[in-house]
């Protein structure tokens, strides 16, 4: 009988905040901008130079704490992790090993087999290092300092998860929980979310860990759930073979759909850890961690909960809605502005999902305002516009937020309400198509449509459908 394994998976995820300023400097954390020039003494390590501690960090990772049941360490303070490495410029980075700021917490995940916790053993405050750029044309590294001191906080994970399934659904639920309290933005993309993944097999049954490898260089679900399976399909086949895995760090190459080892880490570095003798400790008394705990938003699962009692919209439609901040945010400001909440669902469905798709965009990005999608549906309700009408004053709408009610105004596209204009139309088009009238008396119900699409191309598109069905009955 083949053995039966079990794959035994935690993470390390590491997400930059969302501060304008690092995380002991005044620099901005912008993406993107000229190498080196967002930088200055402390953040590019000249000796002499003092960090100083951002507070919206601490904030922002006791806000991550309270939303993944942590424990909350009230005092706690930084240590310096030295090694050598040409992207690290103090020759140390400022991380939190002995008194990490939070720890013991837990995240609930959805799986095949129902709900289930993660575990979080411990999140702690650390700089990010610079970017190593290397030049195969002039043989040479170059080093941008822009990234070194963007604050991130590092998630670990107890190991908890079994299956790729599971790393995907953990690594969202957090991505979520972040995303709504405005943490960070957690786009893998552009790596202010990154996860490394500690991973083993064992005999189904066993009690003791196997040999664990940490993959990197994984930067999307898509990638995380690949390296997965080919690291347990990797290990599975060396103790198969009578071999042993070895514990390294391995980095995962997604268009070859493979492993390759990085470091061995037999000899497990050594990173003589002290506590910054440049910061001071942090002591947070509970009024401070009371004050974070008023400020925790409604978190995802509730919104859904209060959508299904408030609105009558498909559950489908608040699932999609509440999976980002952002777009829930649109949807409740229009539908406070006066707006039906199933007619202010469907333009967000429909139009908006279709337009994000087409330009490649994330919901977060969405540009116009709930002011403007609320004059929208207001005309279209009011038969101002007619729905052709109203599409493509939204897709102007979504690249550039202009004001629907200007826009229809200036472009000359309101509806010809005017019976008697629209009557003589139609008049001369039934009067110009003989064939069409006689198919219809034939009993030919599709001869009308005929008659309706050329009226609508003489008013321009600008008429009401349901008149002109009207009219055009009455007459023939």
């Amino acid at each position: 009988m083949a053995k039966q394994y079990e794959t035994v998976i935690g993470l390390e995820v590491h997400v930059e905040l969302a501060t304008k300023t690092k995380i002991f400097c005044g620099c901005s954390t912008e993406f993107g901008g000229e190498p080196n020039t967002h930088t200055c003494p402390v953040c590019t390590g000249m000796p002499g130079s003092l960090p100083v501690l951002n507070k919206q960090v601490l904030e922002y990772a006791v806000a991550v704490g309270l939303a993944t049941n942590c424990t909350i360490t009230q005092y706690c303070k930084f240590d310096r992790k030295n090694y050598f490495y040409p992207d690290n410029p103090q020759n140390y980075q400022i991380s939190q090993l002995y008194l990490p700021i939070c720890r013991d917490g837990k995240v609930e995940i959805e799986t095949e087999n129902g709900k289930k916790f993660v575990g979080i053993h411990e999140i702690h405050m650390e700089e990010d290092a610079g970017k190593l750029i290397h030049d195969e044309w002039e043989d040479c590294s170059l080093v941008d300092y822009n990234r070194s001191g963007v604050p991130l906080i590092e998630i670990v994970s107890e190991p908890d998860m079994r299956s790729a399934e599971e790393v995907i659904a953990y690594l969202e639920k957090l991505r979520m929980t972040i995303q709504y309290l405005g943490a960070s933005d957690c786009k893998l993309q552009e790596g202010s979310m990154r996860a490394d993944v500690n991973l083993s097999i064992r005999e189904v049954g066993a009690k003791e860990f196997g040999t664990r490898t940490e993959m990197k260089n994984l930067n999307s679900f898509k990638a995380i759930a690949r390296a997965i399976e080919g690291e347990t399909e990797r290990q599975i086949d060396l103790l198969e073979s009578g071999q042993k895995v070895v514990q390294e760090t391995r980095r995962w190459d997604d268009n070859k759909g493979e492993s390759y080892a990085m470091r061995s880490k037999e000899d497990a570095q050594d990173y003589r850890y002290f506590p910054d003798p440049d910061l001071v400790p942090i002591v947070l008394d509970d009024a401070f961690l009371e004050e974070i705990r008023k400020r925790q938003p409604e978190f995802r699962e509730e919104k859904m909960l209060r959508y299904k009692e408030e609105f009558d919209i498909p559950e489908y439609d608040i699932e999609i809605i509440t999976g980002s901040k952002h777009m829930a945010d649109i949807f409740e400001a229009t539908v406070a502005l006066g707006s039906q909440p199933k007619k202010v669902s469907n333009w967000l469905m429909v139009e908006t999902l279709r337009l994000l798709k087409e330009n490649n965009m994330d919901p977060e990005d969405i540009r116009f305002s709930p002011e403007n999608l609320a004059k929208l549906i207001a005309l279209t309700d009011g038969k101002a516009i007619n729905s052709s009408v109203a599409k493509e004053v939204f897709e102007v709408m979504f690249e550039q937020d202009i004001d629907p009610e200007k826009y229809v105004e200036e472009k000359g596209l309101k509806t010809v309400n005017d019976e008697g204009a629209l009557r003589k139309t139609i008049e001369e088009i039934v009067a110009a198509n003989p064939q069409s009238v006689e198919d219809y008396h034939n009993g030919k119900e599709r001869a009308i449509g005929f008659l309706v699409g050329q009226t609508m191309k003489a008013m321009k598109g600008k008429a009401d459908p349901g008149l002109v069905n009207q009219i055009l009955k009455e007459l023939l």
